[in-house]
């Protein structure tokens, strides 16, 4: 494998580009192979203990996108306009308890560590959620999965970004009236997932209004 040699003016430059899109350019739409990067580099991204906590839904059907409208108030207009749509789910407590089958699953069959291995990490898994972090609840065990997807929504957000596709991550939604709607109109198992960020992607519409603002790098960095 190749070391990756990129300009880094031409990263940042990324990164500059990259704004919350308000309202995309709804003439335009991503190809197949366009979405399968994005969501390859989203599949490819970390997550504590490599564990892979989360499940992506592409949402390109018109009638679920009108259902998601009410219970989403920061995503009516991406959902008429953007080309795609994405969900991103964490998992819950059942999924990612020490003492899981999906976390027995990924260590023998997707990682396919030798046995003893496996206990070892199993160990260290258990007391980085009873001791080091005190992952003792659901919600604290979802919240933690939740963590996980932003590494990836944000690995998305910025390889569009260095392909010329515009993005905008969404927050502005009702958890509970979304799970339900998930439950019953998206065939997912509430139990296992929970919705974590929505975001969508295409073609801007037009540039952005004022100029991308941030504090001063000296504020935000201390060097010891």
């Amino acid at each position: 494998m190749n070391t990756p040699n990129f300009a880094t003016e031409d990263i940042l430059n990324a990164f500059n580009y990259r704004h919350a899109t308000k309202e995309f350019d709804a003439t335009k739409t991503l190809t197949d192979d366009q979405i399968s990067f994005i969501l390859k580099t989203a599949n490819l991204s970390p997550s504590s203990f490599g564990f892979e906590p989360w499940h992506f839904v592409v949402v390109q059907d018109k009638e679920l996108r009108e259902l998601l409208k009410p219970v989403a108030w920061g995503a009516p207009l991406k959902l008429d306009t953007a080309s795609h749509f994405i969900l991103g789910l964490a998992m819950k407590a059942p999924m990612v308890k020490h003492d899981a089958e999906y976390i027995e699953h990924m260590m023998k069959d997707v990682k396919q560590l030798p046995e003893d291995v496996i206990d070892m990490y199993s160990k260290f898994y258990r007391e980085f959620q009873e001791r080091d972090f005190n992952l003792d609840s659901d919600k604290k065990l979802f919240d933690w999965s939740s963590k996980q997807t932003y590494i990836a929504l944000g690995n998305m957000m910025t390889d569009a970004a260095l392909t010329g596709i515009d993005s905008c991550p969404i927050e502005g939604f009702h958890i509970e009236k979304t799970e339900a709607l998930l439950r019953e109109k998206f065939g997912v198992d509430t139990n296992k997932y929970g919705i974590s960020f929505m975001a969508a992607f295409g073609y801007r519409k037009a540039d952005p209004e004022f100029p991308k603002s941030r504090r001063a790098f000296e504020d935000i960095v201390t060097w010891k």
